[in-house]
């Protein structure tokens, strides 16, 4: 394991900690850019109700994979990120429509500018009742002013090749896939720059950085995805 304060880390860095406590850590202004899918707490809602068998309490859900990241823990969340961030940089934060009024007014408060929540369309709809929902958000925000690489790409990422891109089913039960962390990438950074994912998972957001060239580090506070994470990067050549 690299050392959390290190700047020299190679191709990729996995941290087997929390969150909050990974982006303290590092550097200040160290990262390049960041994407990540918060277990948020409205997944709980779900649980409790039995609308999705990937999120029930068994050995084969995700409660083996995550703890639910708390609401009340998003403005030390939100700092973090900022504190980390170098001056004109962005964030991409994955969420459903509940969580995202909470976690706006927070990142904003922290010093970022919202602009925007731009919609994956995962063409399949997914856990709930009414108006069961075939989409979810990713917050889009802003450190200081940047560029995007190409201002052609639309905000509801619903057309072919560009954001409509179908779920992961199976495996790691909220996995997000490649071909949409790769334009969130390739649109806020250039090669060689650092991303970074605070809720790896699977690794999604690593393994779309290596593929692209870019540099990564990523932690969890399960030691199964540090481990299924580092054998999918280290596989990309």
């Amino acid at each position: 394991m690299f050392e959390a304060g290190a700047r020299d880390f190679g191709r990729f860095d996995l941290q087997h900690r929390d969150a909050v406590e990974f982006l303290r850590a590092l550097p200040p202004e160290s990262l390049d850019l960041i994407v990540t899918d918060p277990a948020y707490e409205s997944l709980e809602k779900h649980r409790a109700k039995g609308t999705t068998t990937r999120l029930k309490v068994s050995d084969a859900s995700s409660n083996e994979w995550f703890s639910i990241f708390p609401n009340t823990r998003f403005p030390d969340l939100f700092a973090a990120m900022y504190r980390a961030l170098a001056p004109n940089r962005h964030a991409y934060v994955i969420c459903d429509a509940e969580t995202m009024f909470v976690a706006k007014p927070i990142g904003e408060a922290a010093g970022f500018k919202f602009w925007k929540p731009l919609v994956w369309d995962k063409r399949k709809i997914g856990m709930g009742y009414h108006y069961r929902a075939r989409y979810e958000f990713v917050l889009f925000f802003e450190k200081g002013k940047r560029s995007l690489e190409d201002l052609g790409v639309p905000d509801v990422l619903a057309v072919p090749d560009v954001l409509e891109v179908e779920r992961v089913r199976g495996g790691y039960p909220t996995e997000k896939p490649v071909p949409l962390l790769e334009i969130l990438i390739s649109q806020s950074t250039k090669p060689g720059e650092v991303v970074a994912d605070p809720f790896l998972g699977s690794g999604s957001t690593g393994a779309a950085a290596l593929q692209l060239g870019r540099r990564f580090r990523g932690c969890d506070v399960s030691p199964k995805s540090i481990e299924l994470a580092r054998a999918r990067l280290e596989a990309i050549p």
